[in-house]
């Protein structure tokens, strides 16, 4: 699997359960740390096609969301040592060319190490309530700080460690890929906590939508629902259960020590 470019998904089964699952298991779909030349940053809407104007409020949302973000990682990681670097986001339609090389809508949001950005078309989240009825503002905020939770790994370094230990052994490759995955829930979850203890942002049933979002989107459930047998050998992102607790890990305890995934799995 080259640097840069996105896993596979699906495979032997019909083409409408192929979209649902390369469309729902979006998250760093480089692997890791492309190589590619880094893009000029260009803000929300970047390198994108130009956003509906019926999803103005939407993408203005979203743009509140991240950088609300950017108001809790920089103290965060300062304490560790690490100068947080803001990331940009870029909104588009259909397709689009980034430094993790062309995607495509299907392959969901996702955030690409190599120009340090967060990909988002804006139709994800109607996919996500209708498909699997994970709706409210609060399960949107949870997709967007799931990619920076990516973003914070890029930096710290997590992500090219996981990239050298898959290269290292291929058997362990998914494995790998679901603790990042968790460890980008527990960090998104680390974000409503000190999001909600310095700017009281939660509402009354925002975290049982944030809670609904991450079950909606475990690997076993997509399973499921494609009709198809649960396989935990070809799990990429975590199970339901597994991508609940880590968010509401991080969301309980607000600290980076919570949300050590692979330290608890003794890597």
């Amino acid at each position: 699997m080259g640097a840069g470019r996105p896993l596979a998904v699906g495979g032997g089964a019909a083409t409408l359960v192929i979209a649902v699952l390369v469309y729902l298991l979006g998250g760093d779909p480089g692997d890791f740390v492309s190589q590619a030349p880094q893009y000029p940053s260009s803000g929300v809407g970047g390198s994108g096609a130009p956003v509906d104007p019926a999803q103005e409020p939407l993408k203005e949302f979203v743009s509140v969301i991240l950088a609300d973000t950017e108001d809790t990682w920089p103290a965060l990681l300062s304490e560790v040592g690490v100068t947080y670097e803001e990331p940009r986001l870029v909104l588009f339609s259909d397709a689009v060319e980034s430094a993790c090389g062309f995607q495509q809508s299907a392959v969901g949001p996702f955030y690409c190490p190599g120009d340090q950005r967060v990909y988002l078309d804006l139709t994800f989240f109607g996919e996500l309530d209708r498909r699997l009825g994970a709706s409210g503002d609060f399960a949107q905020a949870y997709v967007v700080a799931h990619e920076v939770g990516h973003h914070v790994q890029n930096l710290m370094g997590t992500s090219q460690r996981v990239h050298e230990m898959r290269a290292r052994s291929r058997a362990d490759a998914n494995a790998l890929s679901v603790l990042q995955e968790l460890q980008a829930d527990c960090y998104a979850g680390i974000w409503a906590h000190h999001a909600q203890q310095q700017r009281q942002v939660l509402e009354q049933g925002d975290v049982e939508e944030g809670l609904n979002a991450a079950s909606a989107i475990g690997d076993d459930t997509l399973q499921r629902r494609a009709g198809g047998h649960v396989v935990p050998e070809s799990f990429t992102h975590g199970s339901s259960a597994q991508r609940v607790a880590w968010f509401r890990r991080g969301l309980e305890q607000g600290t980076l020590e919570a949300c050590d995934t692979f330290q608890q799995q003794g890597r």
